[in-house]
């Protein structure tokens, strides 16, 4: 007797992230659902819905009622597994324009974790004799493919939301180098500031951009204008944003007022 085994992983499908961050945006509108509304909305069997909410609830990204789901009042921040799914093509734009940046012979750059900023790290896989300093699990990951990449990975705490290693020997390590570039993604770029959602994460980026010789911020249009919860670095402390097309022309008036440099790309 033959038994073949179910090897798909409950997220593992593009189609079914995209899905899952439609539930997220669902509940973001309405602050609740039913499973008969979800199943109607997506055009899914109530099958399918109640095991996304049920991967979702256990994620703590929704808490499940009775035939539905409420949105978590605390939520702010997507897995990373979601996230890559999100503006994918904004993304390999905003990569391929620092990758052209970033010099061609040896030097030492610095990228923090977030899926922009992971999209980068792949638009320098032909560059020779660069060292890539990072506190990212997902971007030391990709990077190691290329031999010809020096990578240094820092010390620290893993934080599960974003696969990165935070707090003081992460802080260490960048203290104790001097890098040519800092490559930081975002979860938020207003006038105020570069933020993002946890207060250690930002300490630890914090201290790669004070050792850095010029800072430049990867985020896409989605993230102009958005405030999170901890500040990473102010504008002053930031040389260029890369962001895309589909930023609101008001937030990028706002922060060109505010002094900050920034090139938009096609997405």
């Amino acid at each position: 007797m033959t038994i073949t085994a179910d090897r798909t992983p409950p997220a593992a499908s593009g189609k079914r992230s995209r899905r899952m961050i439609e539930i997220l945006d669902l509940l973001a509108e309405r602050g609740g659902i039913s499973l008969q509304d979800l199943s109607d909305t997506l055009g899914i069997s109530p099958a399918t819905a109640r095991r996304d909410l049920a991967d979702l609830a256990e994620q703590r990204l929704l808490v499940r009622t009775h035939g539905g789901a409420r949105l978590i009042d605390s939520r702010g921040e997507l897995p990373v597994s979601l996230r890559d799914t999100r503006n994918q093509d904004a993304k390999r734009a905003i990569a391929a324009a620092v990758a052209d940046i970033v010099p061609r012979q040896r030097y030492a750059i610095a990228l923090s974790g977030g899926t922009t900023a992971a999209s980068v790290a792949r638009a320098l896989a032909n560059h020779e004799e660069l060292t890539i300093v990072t506190n990212s699990l997902t971007i030391a990951q990709l990077v190691t493919s290329h031999p010809q990449l020096k990578v240094i990975m820092t010390g620290g705490i893993l934080r599960p939301e974003s696969l990165e290693l935070v707090g003081v020997l992460a802080e260490n390590t960048f203290n104790a180098i001097n890098l040519g570039t800092a490559i930081l993604g975002a979860d938020g770029v207003t006038p105020a500031g570069i933020t993002t959602h946890d207060e250690t994460e930002a300490r630890t980026n914090n201290a790669m951009v004070t050792h850095a010789q010029r800072v430049i911020v990867v985020a896409d249009g989605s993230k102009l204008g958005r405030l999170a919860l901890a500040q990473v670095a102010s504008l002053e402390q930031v040389d260029l944003l890369v962001t895309d097309s589909s930023a609101e022309p008001e937030q990028l008036e706002r922060l060109r007022e505010a002094g900050l440099s920034i090139t938009v790309v096609d997405a």
